[in-house]
């Protein structure tokens, strides 16, 4: 019987087998390493606002309270966005002629809010509660890194589940003195003083970690 195909074929077909696997698996690693990309988690990105607002000037260099803004946040599942007053407070008598300020005159004048886009942006499906956090130890740094040191403000981490999970899972890595949770220089201390520190603090403000990993803890 006469062979309908060439014995090359075979080394083809094996090639092509072996080739279609590489390039799926190819595929699959280019796909998620975009999909972990800034250009997905928009971490370390800065966004465009109406009012080049600097946290570097205002919290690093006059050293204005997280509060005194966001005067929601221990009470609060939302940190609170400033009202146009709050800005006013100041700016009613310093900068009052300041180009870049006009959004904000213009806003006091036609009493209409500020279209601020959000930077810290969880899709809909998560819950975060700034005020429980604030009241067990977490740092504004913590997840909104030192914005003291940031002229625009920039998405300091993904933001994805897997980052939350690490807090959730190892607190004691994070957690810190509560009288130490708006403070943007507080460094904590490294290795075991950090896990030695963390673990008391997590006895004491009473943080459940074994609830902390129950789906429900987040998406409700």
């Amino acid at each position: 019987m006469a062979q309908i195909f060439h014995p090359a074929t075979n080394v083809i077909a094996k090639a092509t087998i072996f080739g279609g696997l590489f390039l799926l698996a190819f595929v699959c690693y280019v796909a998620a390493g975009v999909e972990r990309s800034p250009w997905i988690t928009h971490e370390g990105m800065y966004r465009e606002q109406p009012v080049p607002f600097s946290h570097e000037h205002h919290v690093g260099g006059l050293g204005i309270d997280c509060r005194y803004c966001h005067t929601s946040v221990e009470t609060s599942p939302f940190a609170g966005i400033p009202a146009t007053k709050v800005c006013m407070t100041c700016h009613s008598r310093l900068w009052t002629n300041a180009a870049l300020l006009e959004p904000v005159r213009e806003s006091w004048n036609l009493n209409k809010p500020i279209a601020w886009t959000r930077v810290h942006d969880l899709p809909d499906y998560v819950y975060f509660n700034h005020s429980i956090h604030v009241a067990k130890g977490v740092g504004c740094a913590t997840c909104h890194g030192r914005v003291d040191r940031m002229p625009l403000m920039m998405q300091a981490h993904s933001l994805r589940m897997e980052w939350c999970l690490d807090c959730h899972r190892n607190p004691e890595k994070y957690v810190r003195p509560k009288e130490k949770v708006f403070d943007m220089a507080y460094e904590p201390p490294g290795g075991r003083e950090q896990t030695a520190l963390g673990e008391k603090l997590v006895q004491q403000y009473h943080i459940r970690k074994e609830q902390l990993t129950n789906c429900a803890v987040c998406h409700r």
